[in-house]
């Protein structure tokens, strides 16, 4: 069990969240399309802290989504919860971003997160109906026969700010779009006491990133 502070700035969310045995009990988020994260970021921490009446030091970890997201957002992340970790010598765990985005989807089907890249490319992955990661993050160039093999097989819930683009190729009777939904602190909780219980942490000193730059078709 654990205090856990959850960290995502992957997108133009900016999002704290305290958890403590996997539920959130603080929470502050603000979406900018100016990226205002290193701003933000600190102060939202701050504020999560008054909000639960704890301390810093009470912290047992750190979480932070590691990507794939916004070069900047990322690395004003990252760098926050090092430094953190440092300083009150924490563990950092780490979460994909993607598997975090899925967490919002609450019908039973299967799930395709996408984030928006740029022009018709996106990061996406594919989760089952309990969410388990079923094909790994790619960062892919959308077509008109993106995910018809899966689509012909039943019904897929894709969401996230890279979904539009792929709404408007995309007539299939199974697909379902969630296009205003971005990754959340507040959808880290349960993702980070898992890896806490498991002592799944990374190595602070080296830890970046992690960043998706080829493109595939398809």
């Amino acid at each position: 069990m654990g205090l856990i502070l959850c960290l995502e700035t992957a997108t133009k969310n900016c999002s704290v969240a305290l958890s403590e045995n996997g539920s959130v009990i603080a929470f502050k988020e603000i979406t900018t399309a100016g990226y205002s994260h290193a701003e933000n970021l600190h102060v939202f921490i701050e504020d999560v802290i008054n909000q639960s009446s704890k301390k810093l030091s009470d912290l047992d970890a750190i979480a932070v989504s590691k990507g794939p997201g916004s070069y900047t957002g990322l690395r004003i992340g990252v760098s926050a919860a090092k430094g953190l970790c440092y300083a009150l010598n924490i563990a950092l765990i780490s979460l994909e971003t993607l598997d975090i985005l899925a967490q919002q989807v609450k019908e039973k089907s299967i799930i395709i997160p996408m984030l928006d890249a740029r022009r018709m490319e996106v990061y996406s992955a594919v989760y089952n109906t309990d969410k388990k990661r079923i094909r790994d993050t790619q960062a892919q160039i959308l077509d008109e026969n993106s995910f018809s093999q899966q689509l012909s097989e039943g019904k897929i819930t894709f969401i996230g700010d890279g979904v539009e683009k792929f709404e408007a190729i995309c007539d299939h009777d199974n697909a379902t779009f969630i296009t205003d939904a971005l990754p959340s602190a507040k959808d880290m909780a349960v993702l980070a006491e898992i890896k806490h219980k498991k002592n799944d942490t990374e190595d602070v000193a080296y830890f970046e990133p992690y960043y998706l730059k080829d493109f595939k078709v398809g």
